[in-house]
């Protein structure tokens, strides 16, 4: 095991973490966005825009991130659209995202009681002020769990970056490995920095939920 060369690859794996929680990050919330989205307009059956949400979910979460970044980052200049790889990773990343969320967020509302629903009917609500007042602040708690696994999920999707040429962790370290023929050592690196970033991340999701369901059950 070389040590010094382990010590010289801090630089790269500090940029290269940077570069994957930004874009992750991005993906991550832009996702959430597009799930609620979706997510409202397959629970309340808008016309034509719920054939469009179901389709919309079952194309991203069925085919993989690999091909619908081929698809963004080859595919659109052939059209004369062209973006940047780092806007294409969140792209990608949001449209794969997006189904699994608008899934989540669609469990979650189901989940709220029925009777408090039609106790906001009897009082005279609205749907939009039974959105906003009972359904998703309810239904959002209940989800919680199913976004929280979906974000861990995202961040690691991350590694397929490295097929258009951003410098995430994985690019990097096949880069390193390519120049200096060092496997183990910019191996253990990798999975080093993967670890900073998810054990983290996952604590505070745990903590999260536990919050949430002592709020929703009372425990």
């Amino acid at each position: 095991m070389d040590i010094q060369a382990i010590v010289e690859s801090f630089p790269y794996y500090l940029q290269a973490m940077g570069t994957t929680l930004k874009l992750a990050f991005g993906g991550i919330f832009f996702s959430f966005l597009i799930g609620l989205l979706v997510g409202f307009i397959r629970y309340f059956r808008v016309p034509i825009l719920k054939q469009l949400a179901d389709g919309y979910t079952e194309l991203s979460r069925n085919t993989p991130l690999l091909i619908q970044l081929f698809f963004i980052y080859y595919g659109l200049p052939k059209i004369g659209i062209q973006l940047s790889k780092e806007l294409c990773g969140v792209i990608g990343l949001s449209f794969l995202g997006g189904g699994y969320m608008a899934e989540s967020i669609r469990g979650g509302i189901e989940d709220v009681p029925l009777i408090q629903i039609e106790s906001g009917k009897a009082i005279g609500l609205s749907r939009v002020q039974l959105a906003r007042y009972i359904i998703f602040p309810q239904g959002f708690l209940r989800s919680v769990s199913n976004i929280g696994a979906n974000a861990l999920f995202l961040l690691k999707e991350t590694s397929v970056f490295s097929a258009i040429a951003i410098m995430d962790l994985t690019n990097v370290t096949r880069d390193l490995i390519s120049m200096y023929y060092l496997t183990k050592e910019y191996m253990l690196m990798l999975v080093i920095s993967y670890v900073i970033i998810l054990v983290p991340m996952g604590l505070f999701i745990s903590y999260i939920e536990r919050r949430v369901r002592y709020g929703v059950f009372g425990d």
